[in-house]
């Protein structure tokens, strides 16, 4: 076996950067951690760090950033936006919010071997955050360059940047640094139609969308468990020498129509941009801000995609932030889950459910869902994922996501029973939904973040017209 070389560049501090790094890492390590704190502010110089790479390679910046005062929930105050450069050639933005500091992993494409200069500017121009005193603090920070020999080079090689979203209907140029931000990234291996080919697909999720699903904020919690935005943005074939097949890439477009790229490429990393209010692609780019996000996660098999937010869990508080801040959620005072509005995110049960509908189930007007509704030890009341709404029901048979919102306060210890209903929009065809697994179920904490989950169900249970219903958990 090839073991490949995920290897860690030196990293140090030059110039006028407060604080300083550590010195030359082993070049053997897959990471190598640096101390100090360095800080940008409109009245700082850019910080610049010496990088040593001892291999050619795609690389990665890790780091743990914090914005002092900044809040998403905070008109005005939403993030700072710092601009990351190589040897003075622009990367990456990275949007900062809160004043805890948060692990970020950010792309830089292929650095050659030998000495370099990471910058890290304050973009005042793209920064919300109006306080005098605005700035960025990094208390990490460390440089890792993946050869040919790694298993995740073909992944990161091949990950594509993606401009920033600038519709007069949706806010300026740089809305993406308080609206609808880019939060991360990962990658799928799917196998090509071609022996021996294979597909890398990669996805994106956005704090929230302003279009689509997004513009019907219960839809979202209701079908997809979350009012962030999940989209797949990319997909290359690549041939069993892990090469780009020419005129084989193409991206999500307006209208989730899938369109082959014609764009440009830096390197062979394709040049995207959201272009619409439910971010979706063109591949034609004009927006000054720009998001490499690291791509090198992966969903495991089985997983629906907000597997990938349960784990990066600070995209919660980020997801529910937004939707305080945008006035999308149940006015303040007492809130009740009879509604279809969204309250607080804290009130939801998070859960997946695994279901397959015997027949076709994908018409616009007909079609069989599933609901999920949980009872509490405390009564009798089923609290129902779609708010008794046909439309709110999940259709899809992948793995699939929905949020229950309970009563405020309620807490996973209080949930007695929880059961799937088949529910009709439009004309029932009478097809049978198999029910074979329930999972996850947790609640945000006061931060936000998920707590521990209660549900963990497999089985196979059928739901029919004659018998729509069945408790698949119990305490």
């Amino acid at each position: 076996m090839r073991i490949g070389r995920a290897l860690a560049a030196s990293v140090a501090l030059i110039g006028t950067a407060v604080g300083a790094f550590g010195g030359p890492a082993d070049a053997s390590a897959t990471s190598a951690g640096t101390g100090g704190c360095l800080t940008v502010s409109r009245h700082r110089p850019d910080a610049r760090v010496a990088i040593v790479v001892k291999h050619a390679g795609e690389a990665l910046v890790d780091l743990r950033a914090a914005a002092p005062g900044t809040d998403w929930a905070a008109p005005n105050a939403e993030s700072v936006v710092v601009s990351i450069s190589v040897d003075g050639k622009y990367t990456t933005d990275l949007v900062v919010t809160g004043a805890a500091a948060l692990h970020r992993q950010l792309g830089l494409g292929a650095i050659g071997a030998g000495r370099h200069v990471l910058g890290v500017h304050f973009a005042s121009e793209r920064t919300p955050a109006t306080a005098d005193n605005a700035r960025v603090t990094i208390d990490s920070l460390h440089v890792t360059t993946y050869t040919r020999h790694d298993p995740q080079y073909q992944a990161l090689r091949f990950a594509p940047i993606v401009y920033g979203r600038n519709l007069a209907e949706t806010g300026d140029q740089y809305q993406n640094s308080m609206d609808d931000t880019p939060l991360i990234a990962w990658h799928e291996r799917i196998p090509a139609s071609t022996p021996g080919h294979f597909v890398m697909l990669y996805s994106y999720v956005w704090s929230n969308e302003d279009g689509g699903t997004g513009a019907v904020p219960p839809a979202l919690m209701a079908r997809w468990g979350r009012t962030t935005d999940i989209e797949w943005v990319y997909a290359v074939e690549l041939d069993d020498r892990g090469e780009r097949v020419p005129g084989r890439d193409a991206y999500q477009a307006g209208d989730h129509q899938t369109v082959p790229f014609a764009g440009r490429y830096e390197g062979d990393h394709a040049l995207l941009q959201t272009c619409t209010s439910n971010n979706t692609m063109c591949d034609q780019v004009s927006d000054p801000m720009r998001f490499f996000l690291s791509a090198q996660q992966t969903l495991p098999a089985g997983q629906p995609r907000e597997h990938m937010m349960d784990v990066n869990p600070w995209t919660y508080a980020i997801m529910a932030k937004e939707m305080v801040r945008e006035g999308k959620i149940e006015a303040p005072g007492p809130t009740t889950p009879a509604t279809f509005d969204v309250s607080d995110e804290r009130n939801y049960l998070y859960a997946v459910v695994d279901k397959t509908t015997q027949g076709a189930n994908d018409g616009d007007d007909s079609w069989i869902g599933v609901a999920l509704g949980v009872r509490l030890t405390s009564g009798e009341t089923v609290y129902l994922s779609n708010h008794g709404v046909p439309l709110g029901s999940i259709q899809r048979d992948d793995p699939a996501a929905t949020a229950i919102e309970l009563p405020p306060g309620a807490t996973v210890d209080e949930i007695a029973e929880v059961t799937a209903y088949r529910t009709v929009v439009g004309t029932d065809s009478g097809a049978p939904v198999h029910v074979t697994h329930l999972g996850r179920g947790f609640l945000l904490d006061r931060r936000y973040r998920p707590g521990p989950g209660v549900l963990d169900w497999t089985g196979d249970v059928e739901l029919t017209a004659a018998a729509p219903s069945a408790v698949l958990w119990h305490r």
